[in-house]
């Protein structure tokens, strides 16, 4: 199955491989591309095991900057710097989708000079990624359509930079997945409480992302889908999430951690959210993507052949070799 095409929206992949969006904190301290991230992204669409190559985070606004060095899709002036690594990989015969983000709580002032922002004034759960946490001012409405407005511009920039799709970020404890989680999200209004009213403010994003981008263009959302904590969202809030998306036009559901980030404590077998996976990808129709601790084709063919996913990203062992699994 590893080589099997499959359709994700309009786009054709020739095979079920995924890169997943890693931070590589390769561009400039004002967020602009590099060469050496141009140079990291075509790398690693020469290896002809990946069909689709999905890119690190870009920041929406200042104000969700998650770390130094993080790329932008703030400005229309990223647009032809973003427009680089769209054009080095497809130069290799690649689809790449770019991955749209604000940081939420998880900002850190020390970078954007600001305070952070989230659904509520509560300070994320779990051990921070770099640096420490600082208490987050809750958002008022207004505010929450201002970034839903940033969300759509920034997914405009995207498809102006020739990419082939863009993936709204909801997972790893950033601003999305805080309004998802229950853990992060203690509101009292319309974008609080139930899970439909936390879901609120994705489905808003996802419709003015659709009107942005116009319905050829492929949406993925990346979905922290269970918290694996105490009081957090599960797997059942994941495949309840995963079936609104899709009728809300998503392409794509690409799975991982929410307050757990990215990882599990004490698990690293291959696939290891594919409790999550499997549950999703028997409820939806539209393509879901499985990554976390696979590190061979062999590995990703089993979990394809079990029914966990329709795409395996391979994360760590690209980051780390470029040339996996090519015997080069």
């Amino acid at each position: 199955m590893v080589f099997e095409k499959i359709m994700v929206g309009n786009l054709q992949l020739e095979n079920r491989i995924v890169m997943p969006p890693m931070a590589t904190a390769k561009s400039t301290e004002d967020g602009k591309v590099t060469d050496e991230l141009v140079a990291y992204y075509g790398e690693r669409a020469a290896n002809p095991n990946i069909s689709l190559i999905i890119t690190e985070h870009s920041y929406i606004s200042e104000q969700g900057k998650a770390h130094a060095k993080q790329v932008s899709i703030s400005s229309d002036s990223d647009i032809d710097g973003q427009s680089k690594i769209a054009a080095e990989i497809h130069k290799h015969g690649k689809k790449v989708i770019a991955q749209i983000n604000h940081a939420g709580s998880a900002a850190s002032p020390a970078v954007t000079g600001m305070q952070p922002v989230s659904a509520s004034a509560i300070l994320l759960p779990g051990k921070p990624v770099r640096g420490e946490y600082v208490e987050p001012r809750a958002l008022t409405v207004t505010e929450i359509k201002g970034i839903v407005a940033e969300f759509a511009a920034a997914a405009k920039r995207v498809k102006a930079a020739g990419f082939d799709g863009v993936e709204i970020h909801s997972a790893h404890a950033y601003f999305l997945n805080q309004f998802y989680s229950p853990l992060t999200n203690l509101r009292t209004d319309e974008y609080g409480g139930s899970l439909d009213n936390r879901l609120r403010i994705h489905l808003e994003v996802i419709e003015a992302v659709r009107e942005a981008v116009g319905s050829e263009f492929a949406i993925a959302v990346r979905l922290g889908g269970c918290d694996y904590m105490d009081g957090g969202s599960t797997i059942e809030d994941c495949v309840y999430a995963a079936k609104v998306f899709e009728k809300a036009g998503v392409d794509l559901i690409d799975l991982s951690g929410g307050m757990c980030r990215f990882t599990l404590e004490g698990r690293d077998e291959p696939g290891f959210f594919q409790d999550m996976s499997t549950a999703v990808k028997a409820a939806v129709s539209i393509p879901v993507i499985l990554t976390g601790g696979v590190k061979t084709l062999e590995e990703a063919e089993t979990l394809l052949q079990k029914g966990a996913a329709d795409l395996i990203g391979i994360g760590r062992e690209l980051l780390k070799n470029p040339k996996w699994e090519t015997f080069i």
